[in-house]
């Protein structure tokens, strides 16, 4: 982990008030794994920096960053502009973990929940067979498909049922559970109670990892205001997370 003055390299809307932005910090992007996110100081205006969760790198040694506007932060972040400089700590957390012997993983992003799925697409593609779960409310929330790799089999789902198969996308889980060796899966709470609830009941709980958003204050896990129920104890977000086995999780107490 560390502090870094990152350069703006991109800001691009690439769905409804969500933006894809770029930022130069080669020393970041060379360790950061998937599941990991990074402290963003989002103005002067605000005290407590903002986590975001890792979307990519590239060769370049940029970190992608997929930011969804909707607070004073995240609008002050949206309206930065390429050449500018960020304030940004990580790479922080523990991020996903993919067994060696795994073959076939089964990814489950609901809504801005393909954050960090999309940079796990990116690293396992070349050496696993991947299947990426993809849902939203509607049509034009579901992330662009020509920005994942090629070689990964994808299903859409949205509630309105514009695109893909319609409802949630925990409803088209079960033709694909029974096959994957392993299950990754961001998005809200309900839909991990859906998900363990479909896992329990195939002998699959052990084998599904979340990655929880809750608010934080500090990131670097000091002042415990992200502290999480686990049947370990007691466990700090920012931390021991954001990524957890789904069934170490109390979910009936976490509070996003």
């Amino acid at each position: 982990m560390r502090l870094v003055s990152a350069t703006i390299t991109q800001n691009t809307e690439i769905m409804p008030k969500i933006r894809l932005l770029g930022l130069l910090a080669p020393d970041i992007a060379g360790e950061v794994r998937p599941g990991q996110f990074i402290m963003v100081n989002c103005g002067e205006q605000r005290v407590l920096p903002r986590p975001i969760s890792i979307h990519g790198t590239t060769a370049a040694g940029e970190v992608l960053l997929l930011v969804n506007i909707v607070g004073k932060g995240t609008e002050w972040l949206a309206q930065r502009q390429e050449g500018d400089s960020l304030q940004v700590i990580g790479p922080s957390g523990n991020g996903f973990t993919v067994s060696s012997g795994a073959k076939n993983l089964l990814l489950v992003a609901g809504g801005i929940g393909i954050a960090p799925l999309a940079f796990l697409t990116q690293q396992a593609a070349s050496t696993k067979a991947v299947t990426l779960l993809m849902g939203a409310t509607t049509a034009s929330l579901l992330y662009p498909q020509d920005r994942l790799p090629q070689n990964i089999h994808i299903v859409r789902t949205t509630d309105d049922g514009s695109a893909g198969h319609r409802g949630l996308v925990t409803g088209v889980m079960p033709e694909y559970l029974n096959a994957a060796d392993q299950v990754f899966a961001c998005g809200p709470l309900p839909m991990y109670r859906s998900i363990e609830s479909l896992a329990r009941s195939t002998g699959k709980a052990q084998l599904v990892q979340v990655s929880l958003e809750v608010r934080m204050g500090c990131g670097i896990g000091t002042c415990y205001g992200c502290s999480i129920r686990t049947l370990q104890g007691m466990k700090k977000v920012c931390k021991d997370g954001p990524v957890f086995s789904l069934p170490d999780i109390v979910l009936d107490e976490v509070r996003v």
